[in-house]
């Protein structure tokens, strides 16, 4: 076929020759020097141009309105740049939807690739060179902006959505990260995270919530929150040993226990030995939480006060006032005891996100925190398909301790 005049005709035989040519030597066939890529241009002028044909013939009733030349932009695809011949009507009510009017990228093609570079932690700067790499694009930052601010009507949607109404265990737990307030000031913010073990034993982040500073405060914030949501009652919490924490909780979940993390404990304990002191500490305070049941667990704690009292006096007075709340695990079985004692369940979830978040500096704003938190967290899950190690045991386990509690999954 020979070439017209036709904007839209091509010499078919060359691009197939072409194309052959391109696919034996393992070049791409699309791309800038592609011998696919003008039949790519083609087919979105052509489709421009039936959608102003089919726009003026349903709109022929109400007035004069007819074609008014071409204009011209760069659209950027996964294919590389290309100039677009774009239909024009006299009225200027021609919108079109393969390429909407001020659209400069095709997003079937980019966006989704740009969002998922982001939510892998990139920057802006690197996406744009990366794109540029790849597909021979630029795309300027104030793009990608605009871009990955796409994604805040998802995260909006996300932290609003409804919850089930029991969760057997949620770990409670905070993040700190540096972010430009409104005045350009770089803060301190707090990243408030829930994570909860459902009925079926899948784990889920529940909410991601950002504040100043963390306080019991703004926990009973997020627990008012998840409240809203839907979540009537959770069975058993593991937190940190922030103060009136416990009492947060209670506020809103009563009938729920609360174990507070010996990991945090032992790191606080730590804080106030002297350093030719610590091996021997420790050593008796794992005597405490390793003891096989809270009767030997409270003697070893006797011990520990006999023997360091005197020199470390606040130590003993922390293990004391926090036992009610360190030795909740100790009336459940093994199993459940491995999940609760520590806040690790949802300390592993914290380094996955801090491999995404470690190359930034400063956020722009609380939401380019939240935006990257999030996007982190959706593949996160979705590696969360499979239920929690013999839950069938534990689930069983959880509904005779908390009789009339669990519903019934069968």
């Amino acid at each position: 076929m020979k070439k017209t005049n036709s904007p839209f005709a091509f010499d078919y035989e060359e691009v197939k020759n072409k194309a052959l040519a391109q696919l034996k030597s393992g070049k791409p066939l699309l791309g800038k020097e592609g011998a696919l890529a003008p039949l790519f241009k083609s087919f979105l002028e052509a489709a421009l141009e039936a959608e102003l044909e089919n726009h003026l013939e349903e709109n022929k009733a109400e007035g004069s309105n007819r074609r008014n030349g071409h204009g011209s932009k760069q659209l950027r695809t996964s294919e590389g740049s290309m100039e677009l011949s774009t239909p024009r009507d006299r009225s200027g009510s021609f919108e079109p939807e393969i390429v909407k009017k001020r659209q400069t990228i095709l997003a079937d093609n980019l966006e989704h690739k740009i969002i998922g570079l982001y939510g892998l932690g990139m920057s802006l700067r690197d996406i744009s060179a990366h794109i540029k790499e790849m597909y021979d694009t630029d795309i300027s930052h104030s793009v990608l902006s605009e871009i990955t601010d796409r994604v805040i009507p998802a995260v909006k949607l996300w932290q609003s959505q409804g919850l089930e109404a029991v969760y057997t265990i949620a770990w409670l737990d905070a993040m700190y990260y540096k972010v430009k307030d409104e005045s350009g000031h770089i803060v301190t913010r707090c990243l408030y995270n829930v994570l909860g073990i459902d009925l079926e034993g899948r784990k889920h982040i529940l909410g991601i919530y950002v504040s100043q500073s963390e306080g019991a405060k703004f926990w009973l914030t997020v627990l008012t929150d998840l409240h809203q949501r839907g979540v009537k009652d959770i069975l058993i919490a593991c937190i940190d040993n922030l103060g009136g924490f416990e009492e947060a909780i209670a506020s809103i979940y009563p009938k729920t226990e609360v174990q507070s993390c010996i990991v945090h404990q032992v790191r606080n304990t730590i804080k106030y030995v002297a350093s030719k002191d610590v091996k021997e500490v420790i050593r008796d305070v794992k005597n405490i939480y390793r003891a096989p049941n809270k009767e030997m667990a409270e003697k070893c704690l006797d011990d520990l006060e006999v023997k360091w009292d005197k020199k470390y006096p606040i130590v003993i007075r922390s293990w004391r006032e926090n036992w009610h709340k360190l030795s909740t695990y100790f009336k459940y079985t093994e199993g459940i005891r491995r999940l609760i004692y520590t806040t690790n369940t949802i300390e592993g979830y914290h380094r996955q996100i801090r491999k995404v978040t470690k190359t930034k500096g400063a956020f722009t704003n609380d939401m380019a925190l939240l935006k990257l938190v999030y996007l982190a967290t959706q593949r996160i899950e979705e590696k969360w398909t499979q239920p929690l190690h013999n839950w069938a045991l534990t689930i069983q386990q959880l509904s005779i301790i908390f009789e009339g509690r669990v519903p019934k999954l069968f």
